[in-house]
């Protein structure tokens, strides 16, 4: 694909995948603006890399010379940059469909699954980077270890709790090499092209699109089987949510739990399984990679934007840690972990993500807080859906309360923070969610300074 010089806006630009995605385009020559709702640390990012972005969306944004316009999937068919885009005949992508267009000719190894896709690419990306393959990283989150000693260089302002992150979602490569986290939504990752596939895991994911795990089993038996025979599947064969694909494969299977356990500065198991994907997918992409070599890429691995993130401590001593769990299995794992980390109390606010998601595995969230002591709930994040009134945030916390946690459902982000100040020295708290709970976080770190 060659759209050197050519004129990119982008509809939604400040998405994870959406600013990776710019930041490529614009590296590769092409002038690439983009607008958003809102500023976010992603749009802090691109406007240090020389990017403008425009918060606000309305018709007048899309220039009228533009080539091509990107759009993300959060950006539905009538919203006015669209819309003007249409009027103008301007061609109109997904931000899925022009990644396929990006990677298609490259060896790709796209990472999928339902948990640790992000932090299995960053490592992925870091080992191959150390490794001198020079890939090419898009990943769906703000990864530490790109960015602060490689040519893209260091992004985010310290005293900006908006982009405190240092790190980036894209890395630059000179090689074939593209290494990318896919996405099952939509069926997007059948948009890819990969000689390697990474299957983290699999469990029912997406409820508003897939209706059932065999749906989205389906997405992935077809994944598995386009993935050329020359080419490689790197997962757990005894997963039984995948064993039962892999009878459509072409390509050899790689069980990646047969790797070691190696040392992290990250914790949890579920770290631990992400390290051994990671590994055994370096191996393929780029076997002049070391044992040793892997080993300490791992070991320096410094994790992602809202993974297990600690932020600091609140004005009353406790420490605050950030993620993106959405998911029970995922809130469950890291709440395991972080009671590990702590003899005191754990606080969690959580936000749950999408009415559809909340209620078909409303069984599953009500136990996945056994961890917590107290667990503060924020008003559903309604995203792409409406509210249909089977769901709300306070029949959660009424299921998490009958398994003996302690649960209150909160109004506000407001309410949520006047509450965790019952957290003191020797406690923890965890925001958790899909949504922008970060913000809670940052706020109960920024008050102390």
């Amino acid at each position: 694909m060659d759209y050197a010089g050519k004129k990119i806006h982008f509809i939604g630009i400040g998405g994870i995948g959406m600013s990776a995605l710019a930041q490529l385009l614009a590296h590769d020559g092409m002038l690439v603006t983009g607008s958003d709702r809102a500023a976010a640390p992603t749009t802090v990012l691109l406007e240090m890399k020389g990017i403008r972005v425009i918060v606000g969306q309305k018709a007048e944004n899309v220039p009228a010379d533009a080539d091509l316009v990107v759009y993300s999937d959060a950006v539905p068919a009538d919203n006015p940059e669209r819309e003007h885009a249409r009027k103008l005949g301007i061609l109109e992508l997904s931000y899925f469909e022009m990644l396929g267009k990006v990677s298609a000719g490259k060896r790709t190894v796209a990472v999928a699954g339902t948990h640790g896709k992000t932090t299995t690419t960053g490592m992925l990306g870091k080992i191959l980077i150390d490794a001198e393959a020079s890939p090419t990283v898009v990943v769906g989150s703000i990864v530490k270890d790109l960015g602060l000693n490689h040519a893209e260089g260091v992004v985010g302002r310290t005293d900006d709790p908006k982009s405190s992150v240092l790190g980036s979602n894209y890395a630059p490569g000179t090689s074939d090499l593209f290494v990318v986290e896919a996405c099952e939504y939509k069926d997007h990752l059948l948009e890819l092209s990969p000689e390697v596939l990474v299957i983290t895991n699999l469990e029912w994911d997406h409820t508003d699109y897939f209706p059932s795990l065999a749906a989205l089993q389906e997405t992935f038996r077809k994944a598995i089987a386009r993935v050329p025979e020359q080419g490689a599947i790197v997962t757990d064969p005894s997963n039984p949510n995948i064993a039962p694909l892999l009878a459509a494969a072409k390509a050899r299977i790689v069980d990646y739990t047969r790797e070691p356990a190696y040392e992290l500065l990250l914790p949890g198991e579920f770290n631990r399984s992400n390290a051994r994907a990671a590994a055994a997918a370096a191996r393929i992409a780029f076997p002049a990679t070391s044992d040793a070599a892997i080993a300490a890429s791992l070991a320096d691995f410094h994790g992602t934007w809202r993974r297990f993130e600690y932020k600091g401590t609140s004005a009353q001593g406790a420490d605050v840690y950030d993620d993106y769990a959405h998911h029970p299995t995922a809130v469950r794992e890291t709440l395991r972990a972080l009671r590990a980390k702590t003899s005191g109390k754990v606080f969690v606010a959580f936000h749950p993500h999408l009415y559809s998601r909340t209620r078909d595995l409303l069984d599953e969230f009500a136990t996945a807080f056994v961890d917590a002591d107290t667990v503060f709930i924020a008003p559903i994040y309604a995203a792409r859906e409406v509210d249909d009134g089977s769901i709300s945030s306070e029949i959660l916390a009424e299921r998490i309360r009958a398994t003996g946690v302690e649960a209150a459902a909160l109004p506000s982000f407001d309410a949520i923070e006047q509450a965790l100040a019952a957290a003191g020295p020797g406690d923890v708290i965890m925001t958790m969610g899909a949504g922008d709970i970060y913000k809670v976080a940052d706020t109960l770190v920024s008050r102390k300074q």
